[in-house]
């Protein structure tokens, strides 16, 4: 049946928005507010005016170290109030639900403390530094879902509405049993060997390198599409800049030094390594912050025996899908635009054809995170998937490790 056609009025109204006014409160407060502090706080002010939420987020309270820096954040994005202490925050009455945004050292310490205290938690990924700290969340957030509160990872490629199409793609059998995954996440903001030694080149604050800023998300999106579990890699990894100049003031977190001053890279540069899912499916990944020219690509492509699907997040918006059993005459990839109202997330933003960014898989997360709290369903992704992809990079560390040192190969 063809759609209606819209009448002018129709095409120039704006998509219905329901404030909740009459909706239960959902206070959330958040620890964090730089980067992935500002992406969460655009999630959670919009999710309400967005979609029909059986609760309202409130924006309780946000939580710095630097006063006047939280401050100036809280009035940015839209928090009612700000703290220095985490235990202050999570202490609070309005506050329901404990956002982590803060770098993986003290993701741990705050995750329990917050399940404990009786509150739902959002942390950001990796869930953890180390898989003893991943596990010890896991069974707090165990203990906390028969109290029936939740803890959800925030993996936010998953909310992307093309991935979620392809994941149903891929569970429904369009492309068959699996046989290939392959996946890469390219950066390119550490190329420059005079990029100041941040909290995201030591190992003690980041746990790992690009291995578990980027690379915990391909490993995520892989199994996550492939609805099942990798189950041994072998890995390589390197360092190319090894030193880096030390930050003068406390941005970095190395406060006190010279300019002039250089400290040790701890984490990797880029790590590559091979997998196999649990049905004998083969996984390639590539992570790294060292490709020039790569700002944020993140590629994904799964082949089964019956077709393939592809994803490039610079295409945010777009599937491709070869379908195997046409005839060979006019089989190849083709583009399928994911606007529809039908599609995952999309009945409640605008017509079809009208894109969506990167902003909008944090607001994507946060309605997910409402619903399931509304509906006492168990938390995508848990703090269980979390573990999992924990446990996976902990076994590419490993592996790379035990081949750091490669045997010449006569040729």
């Amino acid at each position: 049946m063809a759609r209606r056609e819209e009448t002018e009025q129709e095409a120039a109204a704006p998509p219905t928005y329901r404030p909740m006014t009459s909706a239960p409160t959902l206070g959330v407060g958040m620890v964090g507010y730089a980067f992935m502090g500002a992406a969460h706080s655009q999630g959670w002010r919009t999710a309400g005016h967005v979609f029909d939420l059986p609760m309202r987020p409130a924006l309780a309270a946000i939580c710095g170290r630097d006063r006047t820096a939280v401050e100036a954040a809280a009035g940015r994005h839209g928090w009612a109030a700000a703290e220095t202490d985490w235990r202050a925050l999570i202490a609070r009455d309005d506050v329901q639900l404990v956002d982590i945004c803060t770098p993986g050292d003290s993701h741990a310490e705050i995750a329990v403390a917050a399940l404990e205290a009786g509150k739902h938690v959002l942390c950001e990924k990796p869930l953890a530094n180390t898989v003893a700290e991943a596990e010890a969340m896991t069974e707090a957030a165990a203990r906390a879902a028969a109290r029936g509160q939740i803890a959800m990872v925030g993996f936010n490629y998953r909310k992307v509405p093309a991935i979620t199409y392809a994941r149903k793609l891929i569970a429904e059998g369009r492309i068959g049993t699996l046989r290939h995954v392959r996946a890469t996440y390219l950066q390119d903001w550490l190329v420059d060997p005079a990029s100041p030694l941040t909290w995201r080149l030591k190992k003690e604050h980041a746990g790992s390198g690009a291995l578990g800023d980027l690379g915990a998300h391909i490993v995520d999106l892989a199994q996550f599409l492939a609805g099942e579990l990798l189950v041994g890699v072998s890995a390589v990894s390197e360092t190319f800049v090894r030193e880096r100049p030390l930050l003068a003031g406390p941005a970095g977190g190395l406060g006190g030094v010279a300019a002039e001053e250089r400290g040790t890279v701890t984490v990797d540069d880029a790590a590559l390594f091979t997998g196999r899912l649990a049905s004998g499916a083969l996984a390639s990944f590539e992570a790294t912050r060292m490709a020039a020219g790569r700002k944020n690509a993140l590629r994904l492509e799964i082949n089964g025996e019956l077709g393939s699907l592809a994803f490039d997040l610079e295409r945010l918006n777009e599937l491709s899908f070869h379908d195997h059993t046409e005839p060979a005459t006019t089989a190849g990839f083709r583009r399928i635009l994911v606007t529809e109202p039908e599609h995952p997330y999309l009945e409640a933003w605008w017509p079809p054809g009208h894109a969506l960014g990167y902003e909008h898989t944090f607001i994507h997360q946060a309605r997910d995170v409402v619903r399931t709290i509304a509906e006492g369903a168990q938390p995508v992704p848990s703090f269980a998937d979390g573990l999992q992809v924990q446990r996976v990079l902990a076994a590419v560390e490993e592996s790379a490790a035990k081949n750091s040192v490669l045997t010449p190969v006569q040729l």
